[in-house]
């Protein structure tokens, strides 16, 4: 094992513990074990379940102050531990060095941004007849029980943490087996700033086996998840059984469209470097892209350029600008969608086949002139796959953009007003983004339409997500 790699604990009640079963972690790079991080019993689960709850009852009952103030402390404490935060999540998931300093940046900004905003959940006092007051409280809702995904080790569970905590909420958070160190150091950040015992509690292990077993518990009041489409149905219908209610950030299929009123060659080469972002593995990442006629070839000979360019490898070597698939799963599935959309008469412009034999690499892949049969035009690739279409108009773009189920973002580069009124009118999508592949900041509500879910993480909204709303009629006298 690599010592640099966090000895991963359990953290429950307040207290780090081991566990008698575990899981390697590997290291996608090489293909070697790291780690090992430890499955939680059901005996663990129960004591998470009877923690959460006495550490709602304590936390809910402290003043937003006094949370922002421990929130921050915690965050700082990140901040100062950013090197091996980042050097750890680098071994677990491959993205370059300087990408997860980046996502612990991100992460913390969610905490600070949180922290503050929760200092501002305001009621309201609703105009009434003399002698009789209506008053709208906002209360945290609860335990809740969260999962979070692989691809964002860090900023992931940052987003479900920071809006329970800052909430006053209690959390019980399941986060990802392949990648659980940027939890651990999010867990071990709040300990040493002195966060009550059972408000973050911390598991591992088989995840249908802890979401089957926690989510019907009346201890749990919302279910927060990130991940896979089929997934989020499945807990969603668990959760309806006992009327949980649920926040679902879900699958994507990003499309981008192209106006031809931009330079084809600067949005090709913004969208290849955002493209080979986190190895396209973000349900964010732009995908389907629509290009007007008139600029197509030359967006798509840029495109190219720029995919073949990017230097994949080791995400320690500080040349590598691209890491490795963060499992041979994603390999196999990048390799079946190129096979296909070959066999259909797709272009492969980039890319295409795994690089090397050691080490989950993929190159970024460009397909041009993709049939709509094509299985990657309707399946998520969640790689660093670009499909490049042409279309006549900005109407028949946004009718492709709109073709799917998914809603979650979607881009458009455009200097015309008319245009961007347009994309921002007509897109289904929850997040939409001109002439920028950002799809969401702290500030900003972030969530999708359609099967991408719906609830929203970030921005003022995100956080009513963790509230209730308690109305409290008041009459001065008896009638």
């Amino acid at each position: 094992m690599t010592k640099h790699y966090p000895d991963l604990m359990l953290y429950i009640g307040g207290s780090w513990r081991k566990t008698a079963d575990s899981l390697p972690v590997i290291n996608p790079a090489d293909e070697s074990v790291i780690g090992a991080v430890p499955v939680a019993s059901r005996s663990d689960l129960d004591d998470a379940l009877a923690a959460a709850e006495q550490g709602f009852r304590v936390w809910s009952r402290t003043s937003p102050a006094v949370r922002s103030e421990i929130i921050l402390k915690a965050t700082a404490l990140m901040r100062e531990r950013i090197d091996d935060i980042a050097h750890s999540i680098t071994l677990e998931h491959g993205k370059p060095f300087a990408q997860a300093r980046l996502e612990v940046v991100r992460g913390c900004e969610f905490f600070e941004w949180d922290a503050a905003e929760a200092q501002r959940t305001y009621g309201r006092v609703i105009p009434s007849e003399p002698g009789i007051r209506y008053i709208v409280h906002h209360q945290p809702i609860g335990t809740v029980a969260a999962f979070s995904p692989w691809n964002f080790p860090m900023s992931q569970p940052s987003r479900k943490i920071a809006g329970a905590v800052a909430s006053g909420c209690s959390i019980i958070i399941k986060a990802a087996e392949e990648t659980p160190a940027g939890a651990f150091h999010i867990a071990r950040a709040f300990h040493d700033a002195g966060l009550p015992a059972g408000v973050l509690n911390l598991v591992f292990g088989v995840p249908a086996d802890i979401s089957s077993y926690l989510i019907p518990k009346p201890q749990v009041r919302l279910v927060a998840f990130t991940g896979s489409t089929a997934v989020g149905k499945h807990l969603t219908e668990i959760a309806a059984r006992h009327m949980t209610p649920v926040l679902m950030e879900l699958g994507g299929h990003a499309p981008v469209i192209v106006c031809d009123d931009v330079d084809p060659v600067a949005a090709a080469i913004t969208s290849a470097v955002r493209k080979a972002r986190n190895a396209g593995q973000v349900c964010t990442s732009p995908t389907r892209f629509f290009v007007q006629e008139k600029i197509y070839e030359d967006f798509v000979k840029a495109f190219a350029e720029k995919a073949r360019s990017t230097v994949v490898g080791n995400g320690l070597d500080a040349a590598t600008q691209m890491g490795p698939l963060a499992n041979h799963r994603r390999i196999e599935a990048m390799e079946a969608l190129v096979a296909d959309a070959r066999a259909k008469g797709a272009r492969v412009m980039a890319g295409g086949e795994r690089l090397g034999n050691r080490g989950y690499f993929f190159p970024v892949t460009v397909l041009a002139d993709l049939p709509g049969d094509a299985r990657a035009m309707y399946e998520e690739p969640f790689g660093p796959m670009a499909l490049i279409n042409p279309v006549s108009s900005l109407d028949e773009a946004i009718e492709k953009a709109n073709a799917l189920p998914f809603g979650l973002a979607a881009y458009g580069f455009t200097h015309s007003a008319a245009n961007a009124d347009r994309l921002a009118e007509g897109i289904e999508a929850g997040t939409v983004s001109i002439n920028t592949l950002e799809a969401s900041v702290p500030a900003t509500p972030f969530g999708g339409v359609k099967e991408s879910g719906y609830g929203r993480e970030g921005g003022i909204e995100g956080l009513t997500h963790y509230m209730t709303v308690k109305n409290v009629s008041h009459r001065m006298s008896i009638a």
